[in-house]
């Protein structure tokens, strides 16, 4: 019945239980009048009867009646850093499943070289307190802010910036869309929904979040060339000295001429300096 629901479904867990269901040969089936409820869950109808699965707040709207002992089971569930997703027909949970989703080897070396490149790391997840702390202790991200809706986390980014902070913000399905839009730097996971990479300004094909430590890099980088091109191009001041004295300005005084092809040459040695510089940037690894 799950994996019946989850099929018109883009969440990312939702490819889970689907991807579970086929592997146990499951009878899938095609579910009638799906709603999908953006941070809460998707419900429909399977055989006249009502379905839903989702969040335990989500499936509780619906007037469910939540059995202790599977409740009991969640919070161990959480605790192993598991989402927990209800599942419930004609206001009777049928169940619970456990959702983990491995923590690439990647990400460790990725949230340590953004600490040392200074940035604070905000974890902003609907999934429970728990569930989020579990993930946030392993990986040792600064803050944790757990249970949000879309909306939450659009305002936190929203009050993050009103403060003085850059936010760039990385997710990867609906629910995170608001938010990428409002940050300063939005990034999208390549394997993420369609409306996120919309949103988004940069998207990482392969999902690594060491793409994020490259963008950081590689903006870094350039914007030290440009403060260094505009020191080339003023600093030097081929143009402010070297036209002037080929005019003429100091012969008065000093009997002092300059001849304009030097002049020139001295100004086309402004670009190339300045064009020369910007190859560096070549050199930077670009953002995966």
């Amino acid at each position: 019945m799950a994996g019946s629901l989850e099929q018109p479904s883009e969440h990312p867990l939702a490819r889970a239980v689907l991807d579970y269901a086929k592997e146990k040969q499951a009878a899938l089936k095609d579910i009638g009048d799906f709603d999908s409820v953006t941070g809460g869950g998707v419900k429909g109808k399977l055989e006249n009867h009502e379905v839903c699965l989702g969040k335990q707040k989500f499936i509780a709207s619906f007037g469910v009646n939540l059995r202790h002992g599977l409740q009991d089971k969640a919070v161990a569930m959480q605790e192993r850093a598991q989402t927990v997703v209800w599942v419930a027909r004609d206001k009777k949970v049928l169940g619970i499943l456990g959702i983990s989703d491995p923590i690439k080897n990647s990400t460790s070396s990725a949230i340590r070289e953004l600490h040392n490149l200074g940035l604070k790391v905000i974890m902003l997840t609907g999934d429970n307190q728990k569930t989020a702390q579990a993930i946030a202790k392993e990986l040792n991200i600064d803050d944790v802010r757990a249970g949000l809706e879309p909306r939450d986390k659009q305002e936190i980014v929203k009050e993050l910036t009103k403060n003085g902070a850059l936010v760039m913000m990385a997710g990867d399905g609906i629910n995170d869309a608001p938010a990428l839009a409002q940050a300063e730097a939005g990034v999208a996971m390549g394997t993420g929904t369609d409306v996120a990479i919309e949103s988004a300004g940069i998207t990482l094909v392969k999902g690594d979040l060491n793409g994020i430590v490259k963008a950081v890099r590689l903006s870094r980088s350039a914007m030290r060339n440009i403060r260094q091109n505009f020191f080339f191009a003023f600093a030097f001041t081929y143009n402010a000295i070297g036209i002037p004295i080929a005019a003429g300005i100091l012969y008065p005084v000093f009997g002092l001429l300059l001849n304009p092809m030097i002049a020139g040459a001295a100004m086309s040695f402004s670009s190339v300096s300045v064009v020369g510089n910007s190859l560096r940037l070549r050199a930077t690894s670009s953002p995966a």
